[in-house]
């Protein structure tokens, strides 16, 4: 029996935002409030396989480009439709809706997509290379958007050398 390439892969997603204003600011409470019942929705979700969090749930205090304005969303799907159906629907659309509210509008890339083997959870590191790579490059095999996606490959796809620019050195 052979594997198909959409049974031995899952999509990874991340995404990134920059603050408005701290976290246990005012402003930003109805985004805080709904962290949790959000998260849940996600959890119960069809094609939902696994999502980043640290000690209180979410994701809020994992650190991403050391940058403590940014806050950072990674999980992982059975496949693209799994991740769209959730995205655009409910609570998740909701927040969607608003999130000029809370984070700052920013010109390069914050969300990237790429396929993992299955059982792979990606890291922060994992996810911000991705990223570089996806604002340096566009879109390829390697790390893409939802506008632009490529369907999951045997083999782990290379980034192209030389390109990803030192994470350091990169404005986000």
């Amino acid at each position: 029996m052979t594997t198909t390439p959409e049974a031995a892969y899952r999509l990874a997603q991340v995404n990134i935002a920059r603050l408005k204003a701290p976290l246990d600011s005012p402003q930003l409470k109805d985004f805080v409030d709904a962290l949790d019942p959000v998260n849940a929705d996600a959890d119960a979700a069809d094609g939902f396989v696994w999502r980043l969090q640290d000690e209180s749930g979410d994701a809020t205090d994992v650190a991403v480009f050391g940058d403590e304005w940014l806050i950072i969303n990674m999980s992982v799907w059975r496949d693209m439709k799994a991740l769209t159906t959730f995205m655009y629907q409910g609570r998740h659309r909701e927040m969607l809706a608003r999130r000029r509210e809370w984070f700052e509008r920013v010109a390069e890339a914050m969300t990237v997509l790429w396929w993992v083997p299955a059982g792979h959870r990606p890291t922060v590191a994992e996810a911000e290379e991705r990223l570089l790579h996806l604002r340096t490059n566009g879109p390829t095999p390697y790390a893409f958007t939802l506008r632009a996606t490529f369907p999951p490959a045997p083999g782990d796809p290379r980034p192209l050398t030389g390109e990803i620019p030192e994470a350091l050195g990169c404005s986000v």
